[in-house]
């Protein structure tokens, strides 16, 4: 039998990690490493004992790790995305499934769908008020939104609209059901996870009218060509699995993006040179300062915390640690962006770092790693480099003097407390909505 050999780690039970791990999620990540190192282990919901690492050559070697030794937790948003998503699929049905989705999301695809989201920006822009703070987050959240439903479905109509009310409601409540138990019964509408299902229903029955549309009509958005992918058996996906599918694409598809752009207001606000030299560089078509400043927003204000693994193999090793079968191992992406042996002056917000570079992937870890790194991970900086090009072509962000703003959990993502507070003027021949302040008003 094989010896397992675990680093220490706190011995409180796990009702009273688990409300730690609640209060400060971060911060008591950083003062775990203080007191054990770069690995330790805890006990807390939903994985029970996990083993927790930053060491970059043990994140690469799990990453890189043959998907019989390790895959997806059993515990993951599969739960609620359901179980043809890709967080469900393990092993070669999930190498099948992501072979099929990736082409709507690279190469000359992604240029396609700049201009959807610079008209999406534009007509979100039109709203904001001028020489008021206001919350952005709602404002990403709209145009992210409305850009992955005109990628997915094509053009508008009552289903689009459908959704567009729906989806915010569901991803919401689904991202809190990710930390609870799934009961063996529907309770109803009485209970959290009995509301979820009935907007899954909802969901369900929206998305079979809109691939019936698509069945009968030719079209070249994202639907139309999963419906025309074929597996190398030349068979194609169900429409189960669509609709799965198609469901993980719309939840991660916009509101992880929309935090980070939130983020990224609340970073530039507070770096005023970075926020005059962006404005420059738009004025001068340029775009590499702008690309680097959304890695380094990435990595400094990463929306998600851990990108974890499942061990399925009896004494995995890992670097200098033999893991047991069954045992969750979770790489902390706060505390490798956080390393100073890894990023220099890792603490400042710096996107000179990335001026003429291209991160590592093992070790710049917003996306995750791996076969199981995020999908549409090229798609969002492409959606975030359009978004803020048009914002700082259409108006003057106001440098901020106040306090960074704290993070805050919205269940699987962390956004800034106060929305991404932004206080804005209209650059002269920016578009205005007549109703702006109104429409502002309303719903900031």
């Amino acid at each position: 039998m094989t010896a397992i050999t675990l680093p220490p780690g706190p011995t409180s039970p796990q009702l009273f990690q688990a409300l730690r791990a609640l209060a400060a999620p971060r911060r008591g990540m950083h003062r775990m490493r203080e007191r054990y190192g770069d690995a330790f282990t805890v006990n807390v919901p939903p994985y029970g004992r996990t083993l927790v690492i930053s060491d970059p050559t043990e994140v690469k070697q799990l990453f890189l790790a043959d998907s019989d030794a390790v895959d997806k937790p059993d515990r993951n948003l599969g739960r609620v995305l359901g179980p043809g998503s890709l967080f469900a699929l393990m092993g070669e049905e999930h190498r099948r499934q992501r072979k099929l989705l990736v082409p709507p999301f690279h190469g000359r695809r992604l240029a396609a769908y700049e201009k959807i989201v610079e008209e999406e920006t534009v007509r979100e822009l039109a709203s904001w008020p001028q020489g008021r703070a206001f919350a952005t987050l709602g404002s990403m959240t709209r145009i992210t939104l409305n850009v992955i439903l005109r990628a997915v479905f094509g053009a508008e109509g009552a289903e689009f609209r459908e959704l567009r009310e729906l989806l915010p409601r569901m991803i919401r409540l689904g991202s809190w059901l990710t930390m609870l138990p799934m009961p063996r019964a529907d309770l109803g509408r009485r209970s959290p996870w009995g509301r979820f299902w009935a907007m899954r229903r909802e969901y369900d029955a929206i998305v079979a009218r809109l691939i019936a549309h698509a069945e009968r009509d030719e079209h070249d958005d994202i639907l139309a060509l999963m419906l025309r992918s074929r597996y190398d058996d030349g068979t194609g996906m169900t429409r189960g699995d669509i609709a799965d599918q198609l469901l993980t694409l719309l939840a991660a598809g916009h509101e992880t993006t929309a935090t980070t752009l939130a983020w990224a207001v609340e970073r530039l606000r507070r770096h005023p040179n970075v926020l005059r030299a962006l404005a420059d560089e738009v004025d001068a078509g340029g775009s590499a300062l702008r690309e680097a400043t959304i890695l380094e927003v990435e990595r400094t204000r990463p929306v998600i915390d851990l990108v974890g693994r499942q061990v399925r193999v009896d004494g995995f090793r890992l670097g200098r640690w033999t893991v047991p079968n069954g045992y969750v191992v979770v790489v902390s992406i706060a505390l490798i962006h956080d390393d100073e042996s890894v990023f220099p002056n890792a603490g400042t917000f710096d996107p000179s770092r990335f001026l003429g570079t291209r991160p590592d992937l093992y070790q710049w870890i917003p996306f995750g790693g791996g076969v199981r790194r995020c999908l549409g991970a090229a798609f969002a900086n492409m959606e975030m480099n359009v978004v803020l090009r048009t914002m700082l072509r259409d108006v003057i962000v106001l440098p901020a003097d106040e306090p960074d703003e704290r993070w805050h959990s919205r269940g699987v993502a962390n956004a800034p407390a106060r929305g991404g507070l932004a206080v804005i003027r209209r650059r002269a021949g920016a578009a205005q909505s007549p109703t702006a302040a109104t429409t502002s008003t309303s719903r900031s």
